[in-house]
This record gives C-alpha cells, structure tokens and sequence, in this order.
C-alpha cells in the first residue's frame, strides 16, 4: 500500500496561525499549557477542577512562556469512558470565559463535542483542538462555523480500548499520514481552509512504545503534509516504559521528546510542565538556527 499523499502538492505552512483576534507566530516553536479541569486525567485529575485553581494555573503557564491554554473536560487518557455532552459543557465553557477575560489567554479547547466547540468559541476559545480528527456528528460543521484553527490528531480505536494490542498493516508513520491527509481534505470540503488547520500525529493513542518512538524518529516524513505539526508526549507512559519511571518522574524524559520532536519540525508541544519545556525547546531552537533569536520567551502574540 502507497501513500495517498503527494509530496508535491503540499504547499508549505504559514509563519503564523490567525487564532480568533490573536495572531499566533509559527516561524519559531511554541509551548501549549495542558488545563485539564477534569477528576480523572491520568497525571493531574482533579487538581484543577475549581475555577479559581484553573484560572491561577493557567496564570503560572502563562507566566512560564505558554503561548497557548489547551482546556479539556473529558478525560482521553487510556481506558477513559467517555463523558455526557452536558458534563463536559459544564467544566469547559466557564474556564475559557474566565481565562479569556481575566487572562487574555489564546484559549485551545480540547473537545470533540459540536456542541461544546459551540458554546467555548461563543465565549472566546481561539484554536480547536480535537483528538478524534473531527469525526463525531456534528463537529465538521460546528469547526467550520466557528472559523476557528483546527488541530487534527490521528488516533487508532477509542481511550477505553485504543491500548489493547494496537496494530498497523503499514508502517506507522505512513497510516497517520494517510488519516490525516484524509481528515484534511474532509476538512476542505466542509470549509475548512488548509491554513487553519494544525496536525497532531497522536503519540500514544492507540500505538504501542514501539509505533510511538518509531513515529517520532521518522516524523518529518508528515512534513509531506504541509501543515504545521502539534505534539503531545508530556508524562505518557512511552516514557514510563522506556525509563521505567512513574508519572511524576518523567519530565526528563520528556524533555527529551520535546527537544526531539522540535529538531524533527514540531511546531506547537503541548506539555504540563511549561517553564522547563519552554527552556529545552528554546536551546534546542538556539542550536537549529546557530544563534539565540528570536526567543519563545519574547511575547509574539498580537
């Protein structure tokens, strides 16, 4: 089986990503803060749930150089069930009011809900970050209204079974090129242009350690694809299983990855521990570019 992507007709990215009224620069990687204001995340659940604790850390993240909140009220960590449209409402939409007015923040909701696209763009969410690729009822049209960014991530199976002895018939690399080119163009046909969209190769979701080292080694092989590059590795267990450490013991694992997913193009890392990665990720910048500007600790949003 051959790629269903063509190298050639893959214009390059844009230097940046019109996120609602804030304009965020891609020419340099950035730093995603991940706010989850759920019970049940698999490293910080429940630790964020009340307003005020969400509000004073997405505050610290910001402070740490997080270019992006990325909230999320529905645990997709493996094994999770999934959560009543209404409840997940609940938790998300008073978090992205309150981030935008009291903060500013570009807000990423994390959701694959229509309805609470919906409701968090009504209320000021900048970015749409969905983990299921826009696949559920309504979400095509709900990400297309809202005008918004859209990033899409490639996932095998769903949080309660994507762990179950995951398998591909082709390399890896080449099945995640081959969805995502296939929810960009499902994407163009509802309205959504290529320039508002953002790529998430899905690390660990429905992949085992093997897939995902493999996938992050050949990862410049989605360059193919055109589109700026989201990752998510923070304190997954790849990391637990490579290095035999806990979750609260793999930040300098993860460190690594970031770096790494850096020198192979990434464009956005989304991370729970925000000024350490801002560090890893600017030094590894410093070394790619042979000098130290700009740096992602400089304010580029406008």
């Amino acid at each position: 089986m051959t790629s269903t992507v063509d190298p050639e007709q893959a214009p390059s990215h844009a230097p940046f990503l019109q996120c609602g009224r804030h304009r965020l620069d891609l020419s340099f990687p950035r730093v995603m803060g991940i706010l989850n204001v759920t019970p049940d995340s698999f490293s910080d659940g429940g630790r964020h749930v009340a307003l005020d604790d969400a509000l004073r850390r997405a505050e610290q993240m910001l402070a740490e150089g997080a270019a992006v909140i990325d909230v999320g009220g529905e645990s997709t960590r493996p094994g999770a069930d999934a959560v009543p449209e209404q409840q997940e409402l609940d938790r998300v939409a008073p978090v992205v009011e309150a981030l935008v007015r009291e903060l500013d923040a570009l807000v990423s909701v994390d959701t694959s809900s229509a309805r609470v696209m919906r409701e968090s763009a009504a209320r000021g969410a900048s970015m749409i970050n969905d983990v299921r690729g826009l696949e559920r009822d309504g979400a095509l049209a709900a990400a297309a209204e809202s005008c918004l960014p859209v990033c899409l991530m490639h996932r095998q199976g769903e949080p309660r079974d994507m762990q179950h002895a995951p398998h591909y018939d082709v390399p890896v690399e080449q099945a995640v090129a081959d969805y995502l080119a296939a929810r960009v163009s499902a994407c163009n046909a509802a309205g959504i242009n290529r320039h508002q969209l953002l790529l998430d190769p899905g690390f660990g979701f429905g992949k085992s350690v093997e897939h995902n080292l493999r996938l992050l080694n050949r990862m410049r092989s989605l360059d193919m694809l055109g589109l700026p590059l989201l990752v998510g590795m923070s304190r997954k267990s790849m990391i637990g299983k490579v290095l035999g450490r806990p979750v609260e013991e793999r930040l300098p694992g993860g460190l690594a990855l970031s770096a790494l997913a850096v020198e192979r193009g990434a464009k956005i890392v989304r991370v729970h521990d925000v000024g350490a990665t801002v560090d890893a990720v600017t030094m590894a910048w410093a070394v790619l570019q042979e000098g130290c500007e700009p740096s992602i600790h400089k304010e580029s949003l406008s």
